[in-house]
């Protein structure tokens, strides 16, 4: 394959399928951000967090455990062992990347939900030339300002 020849974009997500689904990810990014300050959480918030039913939350908290990225006990907390971890700091840095390119951009509304969208799909070099071009963007004002008087608060999406 050579980057001129073009799939549908069903095509492209079976090639960079991996173990985790896009929900799985949600569900260990939000366990991962509710687990920040006091090292656990519980069904209960997760769902809440997420705006679905204790039910469905126990579902995936069960796969999640299943492959070991969290241990759970039913009516007991969520705990994300050390892989679980790592890979929840991971996708919630993602999401912070893209949330702040996308803010960087000028985007004002629907911030999160462009963000959601954008962060199942994006590939790790993508990520990475992202977050390089956010944090030299971040370090000059001077160019953010610039784009801000460039780009004219009127201009409607095509």
């Amino acid at each position: 394959m050579t980057d001129r020849e073009f799939f549908t974009f069903r095509e492209y997500m079976k090639k960079d399928e991996g173990p985790l689904t896009a929900s799985m990810e949600d569900y260990l990014e939000m366990i991962y951000r509710l687990s920040e300050t006091s090292g656990f959480t519980r069904i209960q918030d997760l769902a809440a967090a997420l705006n679905v039913q204790p039910p469905s939350a126990t579902k995936m908290v069960q796969k999640l455990a299943d492959i070991n990225l969290v241990n759970y006990k039913k009516y007991g907390i969520i705990l994300l062992n050390d892989a679980g971890q790592k890979k929840g700091r991971a996708l919630l840095d993602r999401h912070r990347t893209i949330e702040e390119f996308l803010l960087l951009l000028g985007l004002e509304e629907g911030v999160l939900e462009e963000t959601e969208k954008i962060e199942h799909t994006i590939g790790p070099q993508t990520l990475m030339c992202i977050a390089g071009f956010v944090s030299f963007f971040k370090s000059r004002q001077d160019f953010i300002d610039a784009y801000h008087m460039y780009r004219k608060p009127e201009q409607e999406p095509p």
